[in-house]
């Protein structure tokens, strides 16, 4: 067992982990404690990029009630996100004009999977393609988690997420 999977088996929630944000900086996720966090593997190359806008109109409709939408670039599936940083961050701004925290590029799946991942993903299973969704309750614990193929437009994420507000 590597020790980033053992980390996050004693986790008891997302908010005891800390990432590094896109620009550099620590981000402990027990600033998110009492709000409802999504958080989206993503990646630049792939067939579900497209969900950017997505992600951030949900963002933008849903965060003045308390919602975070976390972007979680990882290049695990057909190295469908080779950027650095730096690229990652240019493409989101550029394209998408993305206004919600994108983190620092990680693996999520394998021997080197984030912490984080490991805990988001302990109940189903390792995360299979970019864009996968795990929304978290105020309380950091997984309330469910949508496949890629589920849209950030669809009503069954919309409904999750306004239970999750309330």
């Amino acid at each position: 067992m590597s020790l980033f999977l053992a980390m996050s088996l004693l986790a008891a929630s997302v908010h005891d982990f800390t990432m590094k944000t896109i620009d550099g900086h620590q981000q402990p996720l027990a600033a998110f404690k009492g709000k409802p966090v999504l958080f989206v593997n993503v990646a630049s190359q792939c067939g579900y990029t497209p969900q950017y806008k997505g992600l951030e109109a949900l963002y933008r409709k849903y965060k003045d009630q308390g919602l975070i939408v976390v972007g979680v670039p990882a290049n695990n599936f057909g190295s469908q996100e080779p950027g650095t940083d730096e690229e990652i961050k240019t493409f989101c701004s550029r394209n998408y004009n993305v206004s919600f925290p994108i983190m620092s590029k990680v693996s999520v799946k394998g021997g080197d999977m984030t912490p984080l991942y490991g805990l988001l993903t302990k109940t189903g299973g390792d995360v299979r393609w970019n864009f996968t969704k795990f929304l978290v309750g105020k309380d950091g614990q997984v309330i469910k988690r949508f496949e890629p193929n589920v849209a950030p437009e669809s009503a069954e994420l919309a409904s999750a997420i306004e239970a999750a507000l309330k």
